[in-house]
């Protein structure tokens, strides 16, 4: 399947999706790939791994890029050629890549019961409070994604999803909320941007200042 959709979440920043439908083959077939990207699929044991894989490169060439146009650094973080900033994620199905004129973090995530069930490790479940069953796998998931995205964005080790990444309360309707890193004696805040599609939680993470 080609790309599924492009959504602009503001001025400055586009998401992409890719709902995989093809086989291996077909992506493989379908993309050029460096040397050090061919070894990485190679090791990959997961076909749904690899086909994620590839479809980030998909992506990548709807947006007028290749795997050649994109690195990571030490600590496994994304990056283009022209300094354009790039979060990237897949799940399952479904792949992503955020592409910003801003440093972003982005995450995608089915949901799934697990996730409930492990709230209580890594958000306020008061949060949870007054809601339907659906409601709060969902909620629960959107947090989930909130703390991935600023774990990405920020990218530094250490960083707690409990201890040190706090949302505030917010409405699913709203699809939108704010959350605060307090890590290393600083405390910094991200305004967050969140969106279903079809299974799947997306949220993105946005810098926005410093205390």
């Amino acid at each position: 399947m080609p790309l599924l959709k492009t959504i602009k979440l503001n001025s400055h920043t586009q998401l992409l999706v890719w709902k995989i439908t093809e086989s291996f083959d077909e992506l493989f077939r379908s993309v050029a790939l460096k040397d050090i990207s061919l070894s990485r699929v190679e090791t990959m044991k997961s076909e749904d791994h690899k086909k994620g894989f590839l479809s980030v490169r998909r992506l990548l060439m709807e947006a007028g890029y290749t795997d050649f146009d994109l690195f990571y650094d030490e600590f496994g973080k994304p990056h283009l050629k022209d300094n354009r900033h790039i979060s990237i994620s897949h799940s399952n199905d479904f792949s992503i890549i955020v592409l910003s004129e801003v440093n972003i973090g982005a995450d995608l995530e089915i949901l799934k019961d697990k996730t409930l069930k492990l709230a209580p490790r890594f958000m306020d479940v008061s949060h949870l409070k007054n809601l339907n069953p659906r409601d709060e796998l969902a909620k629960a998931t959107v947090v989930w994604g909130i703390k991935e995205s600023v774990f990405k964005l920020k990218n530094l080790v250490g960083i707690s999803f409990k201890d040190h990444i706090f949302e505030d309360d917010f409405n699913l309707a709203d699809k939108k909320c704010r959350v605060e890193l307090r890590f290393n004696n600083t405390s910094e805040c991200f305004d967050i941007v969140f969106d279903f599609i079809e299974n799947y939680v997306f949220v993105c993470a946005f810098e926005t200042s410093k205390k």
